[in-house]
């Protein structure tokens, strides 16, 4: 067993930091011996030599001029004690620690650094001792990081040359393990068909994209600092040509496909829904045969469209379904918390642990699934003070559901892009909160709101499960496009924002009734349930 001997040393009395620093080793396996505060160096040193220690520890909070004096002493007196051949690491204010990093006999230096950068030193894995590439491929990335979940950012400049240099500033901040690149909309609905371009909207809802070798660029931009893989959407047209581009350009960590969006429904293509379901399918399985994970970025979708929880938590259970039957070994699933606004937390969290339960049925030998949470988009203040709490709120919130990866949503959401110092920020108010979250949080299974709301939610998403199965007469009712095409021409897949829909009823009302998102009689406010809902739709 590797031993660490520790202490605060000379006039310094300040021992929080040594403390902590000494926990995490003996959480690791370390054997660990704490001398206190205002130790005399020579005490330590004898303690090293005594101990045997392999690692001696050394805290200082005072003086910085002071301290180099004590580092002098300590330097003279390695070899006097025969602990040339020990490791000395230091632990103290950014101030002291600039004075340490002048002494050559310190190993290494923490002083802003996390919890996260302790654990890889002490597991040998620390990137200052041996420079290695993290892993590149995302189920190892995600198991190299554990007991922390990675995470993922998403950002596109309206320049291709800003967006480069972002995601280098990005890359060599080693805050970010995904950058999920955010393409404009002309990029993702006509990279195919440049003459159909508008380019008025150049740069529109992200970075324009217009040759392959421009993604090159975009992923060689990532190959730095901590090396984050790299993730694209799916385009909203010509999805498998895009999904070999991707391969090819920026290894596209994981597919991000819609089941039921990009078409006529949402406007993002001009694909029609039928068509467009098929062809999403398509590209599901395409990855799926080549072992590449999938997410289906479906339930959110309809929950940004404010339709109420029963169907969030059937297109969760949904998704996850097509994309085993599709063949899919590694599946992501998403949960956008804070979606639509004025869900309670109490709530939300009921909602995701219903769709999560549901999903996780699914699993098997050969269906694993991950767990992937982010803030929700309308979620966000304009104030951006008020939107930094917001954000470590939320990202709190999501981490009771044990996430793998934390897809973390900038702060300035509600006001503009984020920029890279913007994403930077953001992803550094989420580590903070989920390294606190790692010492402990409290078992929300036994809340009896939680527990009852869960019931509810799985039954009621049983219900319109078994009336869209009825839609179609093919062998597996929900690997038929018609099914859904049905579902949204019917109004059993409904939401408020269907008005003026061309192929949707959007005669729904939903509000928030107690913390969740219901159906309502719009006359009387009375909460309508699933099959009174279905039942009024068939007559």
């Amino acid at each position: 067993m590797m031993k660490i001997v520790g202490a605060a040393v000379e006039n310094c009395v300040h021992v929080a930091g040594i403390l902590a620093f000494l926990g995490i080793a003996r959480d690791l396996g370390y054997e660990t011996i704490f001398l206190g505060p205002a130790t005399p160096t020579d005490k330590l040193l004898g303690a090293g030599v005594e101990t045997k220690a392999d690692i001696i520890a050394i805290s200082y909070r005072l003086t910085p001029s002071v301290a180099r004096e004590i580092f002098k002493q300590i330097e003279e007196k390695i070899p006097q004690y025969g602990l040339e051949n020990r490791r000395f690491i230091f632990g103290g204010t950014p101030a002291v620690a600039e004075v340490a990093k002048e002494f050559k006999f310190f190993d290494r230096v923490f002083s802003t650094e996390g919890q996260r950068e302790i654990i890889k030193y002490l597991k040998g894995t620390d990137e200052k001792q041996t420079f290695r590439i993290p892993v590149q491929n995302l189920i190892e990335r995600i198991k190299e990081n554990d007991p922390y979940p990675l995470i993922r950012h998403h950002f596109g400049l309206s320049s291709l040359d800003q967006t480069i240099e972002g995601i280098e500033k990005i890359s060599d901040s080693k805050t970010v393990d995904v950058i999920s690149l955010a393409p404009d909309q002309n990029t993702q609905q006509f990279f195919f068909e440049p003459d159909k371009m508008d380019s008025a909207l150049d740069g529109a809802g992200g970075v324009p994209v217009r040759s392959e070798r421009d993604f090159e660029k975009l992923y060689n931009a990532t190959r730095r600092g901590n090396y984050p893989l790299m993730r694209v959407y799916s385009g909203t047209t010509h999805l498998i040509k895009m999904a070999k581009l991707l391969q090819r350009t920026v290894k596209n960590a994981w597919a991000a496909i819609p089941l039921s969006w990009y078409n006529e429904l949402d406007g993002r293509s001009d694909r029609k829904f039928v068509e467009a379901v098929k062809e999403n399918m398509e590209a599901i399985r395409w990855h799926a045969q080549r072992g590449i994970p999938v997410e289906i970025n479906e339930p959110h979708q309809w929950g940004l469209r404010s339709v109420h929880d029963v169907i969030f938590v059937t297109m969760g259970y949904l998704a996850a379904y097509v994309a085993k039957k599709s063949g899919v070994k590694n599946y992501i699933a998403q949960y956008m918390f804070n979606t639509p606004a004025g869900l309670s937390p109490k709530m939300d969290l009921a909602k995701m642990m219903a769709t999560k339960a549901m999903i996780e049925s699914l699993i098997s030998d050969d269906f694993n699934v991950i767990t992937e949470v982010r803030p929700g988009l309308m979620a966000f203040p304009a104030d951006l003070d008020e939107a930094k709490g917001q954000l470590a709120f939320s990202i709190s919130e999501t981490l009771f559901i044990k996430p793998q990866i934390v897809h973390v949503v900038a702060f300035t959401e509600a006001d503009h892009a984020a920029n890279a110092d913007e994403v930077i920020e953001s992803s550094k108010i989420a580590r903070k909160v989920v390294e606190e979250s790692l010492k402990g949080l409290p078992d929300i299974q036994g809340d009896r709101d939680i527990t009852e709301r869960i019931k509810i939610l799985k039954s009621e998403a049983k219900i319109l499960l078994d009336a869209m199965r009825l839609l179609s007469k093919s062998e597996d009712p929900f690997l038929d496009p018609q099914t859904y095409d049905s579902a949204v021409r019917l109004g059993y897949l409904d939401a408020p924002n269907f008005i003026g829909s061309k192929i949707a009823k959007g005669l729904v009302s939903t509000a928030i009734i107690n913390g969740s998102c219901e159906v309502v009689n719009p006359k009387t406010g009375e909460v309508i349930r699933e099959k009174e809902r279905l039942e009024s739709i068939r007559k």
